[in-house]
């Protein structure tokens, strides 16, 4: 389509859609997908968006792709690679809102995708851009749902995917996912951080297309969140959208989309962006809170919302920049806080995944305690639930159980067996040492393979 290019967020050189990169060449910064939109009918849009609604058509059944006039980056509209994702529920959520001590709460659950977080809504756009530039793997470190989500999609594409996990770091519900759908997971010694950087070092040289949040792409889907909510609410901009914290693309993303429906006129104001994170996994909160906000505070995370347990987030410049467009705002919220919210969401009858909860959680304390950034009560607010809450089911029983801990070992033995099965189609994850030359090894062998 031509519309697209790739543009560096602090540079500003612009480079080819098709290039295989995820940092600038110049100054190794960031990218973004950016687009030279032709003029725009914003009101005829929002029609024509309507009424696809009523389309059997793959791309308008997705609830991403059928605003793809916002994310032109594609050939052909018959080779995007859908699950459908998106069109997910706005719900009122009033036991949440008397809870935080709001009027009125509403609560956008990306936990109906088809893999049961908001990762699907990115990729569909990610695995659609592997696809044209030809890759024959995909890759991503992962402490959950990116895993899941990537092996999925991969699945669907017909490509090898490629998950590095933090050892005993991920819950069983999102592991699962990865192993049922194919992906080729190695769990390595060390934490998302570690898997990151191995990722990003063995791509380039096996020829993998890394789809974690670093991918420009990736984020493209994850923006029609903003689009899907305001068409959901008939475009009536709340004053705050609240969402978890961890590796950033999420408020990324977000903060993206409503720039550019502003800049389009499809909105007359921005919504305050309001992120929150787990105290023991909270560098955004520490940097913007620090001497010097324009060096990132790293952390070792430590947090039983392992969703969000990353102390190195990559889109972190992108996150400062999306506040800075919609006046938001960063905090952080405990263990205790995060645990209680999320029983209260589940007395919604919604439930969610632990790092879900932190923006009721994160609500409660800037209304209630009135610290950081204070609320008024009548303010029109719509959270973000990232996650499923069958993604860590044990995180919920053992907290209503009374055997909820920030620190525990579990050990899961079998006592007694008989009549085994065959795991005729297993797909065994592979512990491997957090060394390059060892993972590369292992990954050539199976694309050698045809795995």
């Amino acid at each position: 389509m031509n519309l697209a290019r790739l543009q560096c967020i602090h540079c500003g050189t612009d480079f080819e859609p098709s290039a295989l990169l995820y940092r600038c060449r110049e100054c190794g910064d960031l990218l973004d997908v950016v687009y030279d939109f032709p003029d725009t009918d914003a009101e005829q849009l929002k029609h024509t968006w309507r009424q696809r609604r009523a389309s059997l058509a793959p791309a308008d059944v997705s609830g991403v792709w059928r605003y793809r006039e916002l994310i032109p980056f594609y050939d052909d509209v018959s080779n995007i690679v859908t699950y459908p994702e998106g069109n997910t529920p706005l719900l009122e959520a009033p036991e949440s809102a008397r809870y935080v001590g709001l009027n009125r709460l509403q609560v956008k659950h990306q936990g109906y995708n088809p893999t049961g977080s908001f990762k699907d809504n990115g990729m569909t756009t990610g695995v659609t851009q592997a696809v044209a530039v030809g890759a024959r793997a995909v890759a991503c470190a992962s402490t959950g749902n990116t895993s899941a989500s990537m092996g999925a999609y991969a699945a669907r594409a017909g490509l090898l995917g490629v998950v590095l996990i933090p050892e005993g770091q991920v819950a069983f519900g999102k592991l699962s996912q990865a192993l049922d759908y194919g992906a080729l997971t190695l769990q390595i010694q060390g934490d998302f951080d570690t898997a990151l950087r191995l990722v990003t070092e063995v791509a380039p040289e096996i020829g993998m297309y890394i789809l974690n949040s670093i991918n420009p792409f990736r984020l493209e889907g994850q923006k029609t969140i903003a689009v899907e909510m305001l068409d959901q609410r008939d475009w009536q901009v709340p004053d705050r959208v609240v969402v978890p914290g961890g590796n950033l693309g999420n408020s990324s993303s977000l903060g993206k989309g409503f720039e550019e429906l502003y800049e389009l006129g499809f909105i007359d104001r921005m919504p305050h962006l309001t992120i929150i994170q787990a105290e023991g996994a909270a560098p955004l909160y520490k940097t913007v809170t620090s001497d010097h906000p324009d060096k990132l505070v790293t952390v070792h995370a430590k947090t039983l919302a392992t969703a969000i347990k990353i102390g190195q987030p990559v889109s972190w410049k992108k996150a400062m920049r999306a506040m800075d467009w919609t006046d938001g705002w960063v905090t952080q919220v405990s263990e205790q806080e995060i645990a209680d919210a999320k029983a209260v969401i589940g007395r919604d009858g919604i439930g969610c995944e632990p790092a879900s909860a932190t923006t009721v959680a994160g609500l409660r304390k800037l209304l209630v305690e009135g610290t950081d950034e204070p609320l008024d009560p009548d303010e029109d607010v719509v959270v973000l639930l990232t996650g499923h809450v069958l993604k860590d089911p044990d995180y919920t029983v053992r907290y209503h159980l009374g055997e909820l801990y920030a620190d525990y070992v579990v050990e899961t033995t079998i006592t007694e067996k008989s009549d085994h099965l065959r795991s005729t189609y297993a797909n065994r994850p592979i512990e491997v040492p957090a060394d390059r030359d060892t993972i590369v090894e292992v990954i050539q062998q199976h694309l050698s393979h045809g795995s």
